[in-house]
């Protein structure tokens, strides 16, 4: 059979980032140190080959603390949890671990220290996230307030417009959340900012790193999980930039070959919850169906590294996921 010619375009940076590390190394670590079974509330990450590997290992993910058995560890995921969370571990005498990304906590300091202030929080993000339930749960109900849209930013209705602030959940779009903001600080000028953008490093750069190859492209693959709220901003972001033919894939078997009939030029990258191994998994498969030339777009090196709690640092860990 006679192959046709393709040009992957690679997206980089891509995959994951400090803070999905980070959430992963603690579940090994814990499951080293303690054994398994090892509880885990909430999916770690959004990603379920790596839910999948870590179940291998022992870990068990459950939906709510009430499910995990006396006298057993549990760790707290990636997106954060509401204060009510901990307390409850607590009052359980259950030894836990917080995996929450320390960005995600950031916010959560932030929206804190506002409410402590006197001030509503308006908190830009996508109702029904975990890290928007985990960052609405820090503080106490009225306190703030959650705006999704530019629709709901022109129709809020507050106590008082000359005391709020705002925080955004870490893993918008860029551009869409530049555009609320746009409408919250025309209708109500004296809203305090946060001092460092609250979208994470790693949703920036591989939302620009999609905008670098995607005006290049005939069609361009996520490799992520349909939960998974920055791999869905990567296939808005790729639309918006021309690229018609994006779409989310978890990996190399959800491809739908017959969709991609006629492309000459692919990009493909991976949301921050994806590994690495998923993309190779991809262009293997591309190398059955085609003949293929891979050029790889770096428009940033990336070398945040995360510490995982001092209380698991001296155990080892395996880095097969990562």
């Amino acid at each position: 059979m006679n192959k046709s010619d393709l040009t992957i375009l690679l997206a980089s940076p891509r995959g994951f980032c400090a803070g999905v590390d980070r959430a992963i190394e603690i579940v090994e670590r814990a499951l080293v140190k303690h054994g398994a079974p090892v509880y885990v509330r909430h999916e770690i990450v959004h990603n379920r080959y790596v839910v999948e590997s870590l179940e291998q290992k022992g870990a068990v993910f459950v939906q709510e603390l009430d499910q995990v058995p006396e006298g057993l560890p549990v760790i707290f995921s990636a997106h954060g949890v509401p204060k009510s969370v901990p307390a409850a571990a607590q009052a359980r005498e259950l030894l836990y671990f917080d995996a929450t990304c320390p960005l995600v906590s950031k916010v959560h300091r932030e929206a804190e220290r506002h409410e402590k202030d006197g001030r509503q929080v308006i908190l830009i993000g996508h109702a029904g996230h975990p890290e928007v339930i985990g960052t609405m749960g820090q503080l106490s109900d009225g306190s703030i307030v959650l705006v999704e849209t530019e629709e709901d930013a022109e129709n809020l209705i507050v106590e008082d417009p000359d005391n709020l602030a705002f925080v955004t959940q870490t893993t918008l779009s860029v551009d869409d959340t530049a555009s609320i903001v746009k409408v919250l600080i025309r209708r109500f000028p004296n809203m305090l900012e946060p001092k460092k953008e609250d979208i994470c490093y790693a949703t920036t750069n591989r939302q620009e790193a999609v905008k670098a190859i995607a005006t290049r492209c005939d069609a361009l693959l996520v490799i992520g999980a349909p939960n998974s709220s920055n791999s869905k901003r990567l296939v808005e972001v790729a639309y918006k930039q021309g690229c018609e033919k994006a779409a989310l894939v978890q990996r190399a078997t959800d491809i739908k070959w017959d969709a991609l009939n006629g492309v000459k030029t692919l990009g493909i990258t991976a949301g921050a919850s994806a590994p690495e191994i998923l993309v190779e998994e991809v262009i293997n498969a591309f190398k059955e169906h085609y003949n293929v030339s891979i050029e790889e777009i770096n428009i940033r090196n990336e070398n945040v590294v995360f510490k995982v709690p001092k209380t698991l640092l001296d155990t080892p860990t395996a880095k097969d996921i990562r």
